[in-house]
């Protein structure tokens, strides 16, 4: 039953994501902007983690979930070092994900030859 509401999740953010392209003629960039500050004032609130521990990889998987990780990890250290922690914990928990975006797109620039 877990992947049948990961699909179920995972597809309705998709779907509000084309939507908000399609619709409201959002540009990529906006819409991917958005659905991050939407995941961001949702793990704020506490709304984000139950919805994680109800679809699993259909929450923790989809763009929202980045501003999820934001902001939990500010939380978490700014519990921990005060106002400091707030800058360095958003850094210290999606430092991985930054970091393999970036070795991983420089090796495809490498591969493909990109024009420009």
């Amino acid at each position: 039953m877990i992947f049948f509401w990961a699909f179920v999740i995972g597809g309705l953010i998709s779907v509000i994501g084309q939507l908000m392209m399609d619709v409201l003629k959002m540009p990529p960039a906006y819409m991917t902007t958005t659905l991050v500050v939407i995941g961001a004032v949702l793990g704020g609130l506490g709304w984000y983690e139950p919805l994680i521990r109800f679809a699993g990889a259909g929450a923790s998987v989809p763009i929202t979930s980045f501003g999820y990780a934001l902001v939990n990890g500010a939380l978490a250290e700014a519990e921990r070092h005060g106002l400091i922690g707030v800058v360095t914990g958003m850094f210290e928990i999606t430092s991985a994900g930054i970091s393999s975006a970036i070795v991983f797109s420089f090796l495809a620039a490498l591969v493909f030859r990109p024009k420009g």
